[in-house]
C-alpha cells in the first residue's frame, strides 16, 4: 500500500520509555442493546500512560465500547455487558464493585463540551467537592486548569461562568474536571470533532502532555488525528450481523503503514467509509 505519511516528531509510538502492563483490558467484551447485538467479543488492552485511539465507521461500537470502560453503560436500562472489564487486574463489572467508584477512577470526556452552569472555578472544584476532598481546592483547581493548558487564560475571570468560554476553552475546562477527580484513565468521546482546527490541534497537544501522568483512550473519527496523537491503535467495522468487532490492534505506526488486515487498508485508505 502507499505509505501514509507520518510525522515522526508526532508519533508517539516511538517513545523511548518501554510499554509496561495494561493498565486496563477487555476479555470477551459483547454488548447488546435490547435484542440487539452491538459489540461481540472484543479483546483489547490500554497501557499505562500512552494513548490509544478506537477508529472505524459509524455504527461499529467504538463509542460503546470506550462507554463500557466505566460503566457508562449501566445508566442505559436496556443495556447488557457481558465479559469482563479489568482494571488493575479486578473485573470492573464483577459483584460488589461500585460503578461511581469506577468512574472516579476512569474519568470521561464528551464529544461535545459540556460545562456546568456554574462558575469555572466550582466547574473544577464540582467533583472533588463531592468526593470529600479534603485539601487545598484552590490549589486543585489552579493544578488542574494548569494541566489542562487553560489556567493562564481564566486565572483572572474564575467566577465568570464556564459557559462563557469558547467551545476549545470549555473543552479544555471539561478536561480540567475530569483531572481535578485525580482518575488513572481518561476516556475521550470525539473530543475534538465539535471544534475549530485550531483548537483541535490544541486538545492534541494537551492530549502529549497528560500522558504523563495518565492513560488515556480517545474515540475518533479522524484518520490524522489518530496518526498524530495515538501510540495504539484499534480498527472496529461491522459484521454481516450489523455488530461492531474488533479488526486490527497494535502500535499506531504498524497499523497505519503496515496494517495486517485487508479490511484496516481499505479504511485508513479512504477505500470504505
Amino acid at each position: 500500500m502507499a505509505q501514509r505519511s507520518l510525522r515522526p516528531e508526532m508519533r508517539r509510538a516511538a517513545k523511548e520509555a518501554p510499554v509496561g502492563d495494561a493498565i486496563m483490558s477487555a476479555r470477551d467484551l459483547s454488548v447488546h442493546y435490547g435484542a440487539f447485538q452491538a459489540v461481540r467479543d472484543v479483546n483489547l488492552s490500554f497501557y499505562e500512560n500512552r494513548i490509544t485511539a478506537l477508529i472505524g465507521p459509524s455504527g461499529c461500537g467504538k463509542s460503546t465500547v470506550l462507554r463500557c470502560m466505566n460503566r457508562m453503560n449501566d445508566l442505559i436500562p436496556i443495556a447488557r455487558v457481558s465479559g469482563e472489564v479489568l482494571y488493575h487486574n479486578h473485573n470492573i463489572y464483577g459483584p460488589n464493585i461500585d460503578p461511581v467508584e469506577v468512574r472516579r477512577r476512569i474519568g470521561m470526556v464528551f464529544q461535545k463540551p459540556n460545562p456546568f452552569p456554574k462558575s469555572i472555578y466550582d466547574n473544577v472544584a464540582w467533583g472533588a467537592k463531592i468526593n470529600g476532598y479534603r485539601g487545598s481546592m484552590d490549589d486543585l483547581v489552579e493544578r488542574s486548569l494548569t494541566q489542562a493548558a487553560l489556567w493562564n487564560e481564566v486565572k483572572d475571570k474564575l467566577k465568570d461562568s464556564g459557559l462563557s468560554l469558547s467551545g476549545g476553552q470549555q473543552q479544555r475546562l471539561c478536561i480540567a474536571r475530569a483531572i481535578a477527580i485525580q482518575p488513572d484513565v481518561i476516556l475521550m468521546d470525539e473530543p475534538a470533532s465539535a471544534l475549530d482546527p485550531i483548537s483541535t490541534l490544541k486538545i492534541e497537544d494537551l492530549m502529549q502532555e497528560l500522558t504523563r501522568n495518565y492513560t488515556i483512550v480517545i474515540v475518533t473519527h479522524n484518520m490524522q488525528q489518530a496518526a498524530r496523537s495515538s501510540d495504539f491503535t484499534a480498527y472496529f467495522s461491522v459484521g454481516e450481523d450489523r455488530a461492531g468487532y474488533l479488526v486490527e490492534y497494535g502500535p499506531t505506526h504498524e497499523v497505519f503503514t503496515n496494517p495486517k488486515d485487508p479490511k484496516t487498508e481499505d479504511y485508513i485508505t479512504g477505500r470504505v467509509g
